[in-house]
């Protein structure tokens, strides 16, 4: 199991976008790359990059930072006692009438 973490609040899903166009290196960054080197799925990073999504767990911030070249508080803000994440919106899958 996961020790618990604060989670980490992106500052702009606009800076992530272009971060990913140019890495420290000169390359773009795929988010399925990008996705592999945080350790989660392709459709947080997406999450992410279009804003339907904040935050990301401490871990997966610093993975992303590193992998962009950038510092961690380039991209991401730390929460806490005085800095209240975000509340992501509830995830619901609609039953469909057969």
């Amino acid at each position: 199991m996961r020790a618990q973490q604060n989670p980490m609040v992106l500052v702009s899903p606009e800076l992530l976008v272009l971060l990913m166009k140019r890495d420290g290196d000169g390359q773009p960054v795929s988010v399925r790359d990008l996705a592999d080197a945080a350790n989660c799925h392709p459709s947080k990073i997406d999450a992410l990059r279009n804003g339907r999504r904040k935050t990301s767990l401490y871990d997966e911030a610093v993975a992303i930072a590193r992998r962009l070249g950038v510092d961690l508080l380039v991209l991401w803000q730390h929460t806490g006692r005085t800095v209240q994440a975000p509340a992501e919106p509830p995830f619901h899958m609609a039953a469909v009438p057969a």
